[in-house]
């Protein structure tokens, strides 16, 4: 029977559900794929917190060169976080000739063609399936199942923790700080929630979600990124009158121009497939010339949806499809050529905005005339109950524009003696007629 031995490094909380899974299933994965897949090692710093999964004592190590130095590991599990540690830990066992399989989202969508490109003059392969949306198994569909297509776009919430926060303010009426606490209390969101909030995390799985997508490679610097925490209970409140629910979206689009690589909070309209994905649950569309418009859902982390990702990928490294998926499927970093990542000046789509104005006659008029000026033409309006400060925001809708058009038209607009407060403004997707 074939055989392949696997080391998992790094043994948190997806670790652990590896680890069980390893354990628990060996004689069931051999018999269904004909490979026994045996768990030699297991190795973090701290071996001695329980995990609540059962480890043969001596599987356990501190020790990265006793898994690099088993001539019978021939696959390595990296779930250490983090990019310098890893990057070089995850090169180490490449240069021993082991296939790779990670979840770090932030090490290949910074290094990737880095890493790629050393497994490749190795002769061996990387799995990432875990890396962008947990148990959903999207870089499959992407590289494999959509083959036959052209992919136009990839839209997706891709962190639970920025959809929980925001499924609380808009089911709850909560704030962004009492929506966050509640997160942080029931385990969803890090005691620094810095990475997910701000749209990191989902920026890095952006990167690789459109890598392989588009075959394109990316700077992922040049990603647009804004986070949650800007966001107020009254826009919550305000989208969802005019029919839309703000969602954390990364976005990627091809263009004739380039490509649309962008994480925002996003007004979504109701009947959109991911207006319906709440709390920590992830969704992603993808739109293929070919095969149209498909929706996929599921849990985007978590122990052991994550770790089915993981297993996944080792079975695939098993029976030695990842070697020939690596090997000849050109979508990754370091055989693809560099995409043009549009600037957001250049974008062309509809927007929310909220004005603050003083409530007097001629107002709106003032207002609308300067947004046609800029070309941009109003869709709808709300005006809201008058404030204590005698302000009342008025909250519009616009047909679409480009985005540099309303930048500058906001601009204009926060120069007026009748406008009394910071514009906020939002980006809209969705199926409305115009």
């Amino acid at each position: 029977m074939d055989y392949l031995g696997v080391a998992v490094v790094g043994f948190g909380t997806v670790g652990g559900g590896v680890v069980k899974v390893l354990l628990d299933r060996r004689r069931e994965l051999q018999r269904e794929i004909g490979v026994d897949i045996e768990l030699r090692h297991v190795c973090d710093l701290d071996i001695t917190t329980d995990r609540g999964v059962a480890v043969p004592k001596e599987l356990l190590t501190t020790d990265f060169q006793k898994v690099l130095n088993d001539d019978k590991v021939g696959c390595v599990v990296h779930l250490v976080g983090g990019i310098e540690l890893e990057r070089k830990m995850m090169l180490e066992s490449i240069g021993r000739r082991k296939h790779v399989v990670t979840a770090n989202k932030a090490l290949l969508a910074t290094k990737g063609a880095e890493i790629f490109k050393a497994a490749a003059e190795a002769g061996v392969s990387v799995s990432f399936e875990a890396s962008c949306a947990g148990g959903i198994p999207i870089i499959a569909a992407l590289r494999d199942s959509f083959i036959a297509n052209r992919i136009q776009s990839v839209i997706g919430i891709v962190n639970g923790t920025c959809n929980y926060i925001l499924t609380s303010m808009s089911k709850k009426g909560a704030s962004y700080h009492a929506a966050l606490g509640e997160a942080q209390k029931k385990g969803y969101a890090e005691a620094d929630p810095t990475l997910d909030v701000n749209g990191t995390d989902s920026a890095h799985k952006l990167v690789i979600l459109s890598e392989i997508a588009f075959g394109k490679s990316f700077d992922y610097s040049a990603v647009y990124r804004q986070g949650i925490d800007t966001v107020e209970a009254r826009d919550v409140q305000y989208a969802h009158e005019l029919g839309y629910v703000i969602k954390l979206l990364a976005i990627g689009k091809a263009r004739a121009d380039g490509y649309e690589l962008r994480v925002h909070p996003t007004l979504l309209s109701a009947d959109h497939p991911l207006a319906s994905v709440d709390g920590v649950f992830n969704g992603v569309c993808v739109r293929g010339d070919v095969v149209g418009d498909t929706a996929f859902y599921g849990r985007g982390a978590g122990r052991m949806p994550t770790a089915s990702a993981v297993v996944s990928d080792v079975v695939d490294v098993a029976l030695g499809r990842a070697a020939i998926a690596f090997g000849r499927v050109r979508k990754l970093p370091h055989v693809s050529e560099p995409g043009r990542i549009v600037p957001m000046g250049e974008l062309v789509g509809r927007y929310y905005l909220r004005v603050n104005v003083v409530d007097k006659p001629g107002v709106l008029g003032k207002t609308s005339s300067v947004l046609g000026e800029h070309h941009i033409s109003i869709f709808s309006v709300l005006q809201k109950e008058l404030r204590p400060a005698g302000t009342v925001p008025v909250v519009m809708t616009t047909h679409e524009a480009k985005e540099a058009d309303l930048t500058a038209a906001i601009d204009e607009l926060e120069r007026l003696d009748v406008v009394k407060a910071k514009t906020v403004w939002m980006r809209i997707e969705g199926n409305d007629s115009e």
